[in-house]
């Protein structure tokens, strides 16, 4: 998902959480690259999840996923987001929300995770320090401050028995004045406190090297999203992003990633299906059976 679309899809899906937090595994669910249950994005299915939230989260177990991550919870309150998930047989062990919601909503976005039971909640999209005039380019001054600003979530959501993350996109990886922003990301934030969801997909199409990360920064990268692409641009663009593929359909090739993510602290992996050019659970299905199969 695109960082712009990300912000605004997440600001509209989270517009609920306020009044919401007030008002069986087997081998062949498990990524098999690490040992681990084998996790969904939602975002994935957020067109299907509107119209049947518990049939899709059903769905999404029959194809083999066992945990899932959150982009929205579509007027649910944590009750029914719990009584969903047993019912399908799904573990929500993570939520995404922008910066601007869960700002806003620090509180109630807290609330609502330990109500869930959430072991992490990440925030998916940067904020700006100075919104009137930031449009969609992020300088150094913005980088720095954001982590700051997750320094202090982080602090926040600890507190509260849970974890704090920031998910990538691509603006991490335009080199400014000589430095990656992502790079600063990492130096700046208190370990203790921020960790980071690596979206390997987007770490490409941004320019930067999934695998040098991984080694270099083992203990920060927590979870991964897997994703794939049909062809990869040259240059880094979040202006025009690829065509999404089925993981082992497209141009990624994810064993020296897997290779160098096996050797980290890696605690959870989600597939993410940002389009469809088959019916989505078919989709979903090929990048399941994909992970399932991988041989490091």
């Amino acid at each position: 998902m695109t960082l712009n679309s990300r912000r605004s899809f997440l600001k509209n899906a989270s517009a609920t959480v306020a009044f919401a937090a007030l008002a069986g595994r087997t081998s062949l669910s498990f990524a098999n690259p690490f040992g681990l249950p084998l996790g969904l994005q939602l975002y994935s299915v957020r067109d299907q999840l509107p119209k049947d939230y518990e049939g899709t989260l059903k769905q999404v177990a029959s194809v083999g996923f066992k945990e899932v991550e959150a982009a929205g919870f579509y007027g649910h309150d944590a009750e029914q987001v719990s009584a969903a998930m047993k019912n399908a047989g799904l573990r929500c062990v993570s939520s995404h929300y922008g910066y601007d919601v869960l700002h806003a909503q620090r509180d109630q976005i807290i609330e609502f995770g330990q109500k869930l039971g959430l072991g992490y909640i990440v925030c998916s999209s940067p904020g700006h320090k100075n919104p009137t005039t930031g449009g969609h380019s992020f300088t150094l001054d913005d980088w720095r401050w954001n982590a700051d600003q997750f320094n202090e979530f982080g602090e926040k959501i600890k507190a509260a028995g849970m974890h704090f993350a920031y998910h990538n996109h691509t603006p991490e990886f335009v080199e400014t004045d000589g430095i990656v922003p992502y790079d600063e990301l990492l130096r700046l934030t208190d370990p203790s406190k921020v960790s980071f969801e690596m979206d390997c997909g987007w770490v490409m199409v941004g320019g930067g090297n999934p695998i040098a990360y991984l080694k270099k920064y083992s203990t920060r990268i927590c979870m991964l999203h897997v994703k794939d692409f049909k062809t990869l641009p040259v240059h880094g663009s979040n202006a025009n992003p690829p065509v999404s593929a089925e993981l082992g359909h497209g141009a990624i090739d994810y064993k020296p990633i897997f290779a160098a993510a096996n050797k980290a602290a890696i605690k959870h992996i989600f597939v993410e299906q940002e389009e469809f050019d088959m019916p989505p659970m078919a989709a979903l299905k090929v990048d399941a059976d994909y992970m399932r199969a991988f041989k490091a």
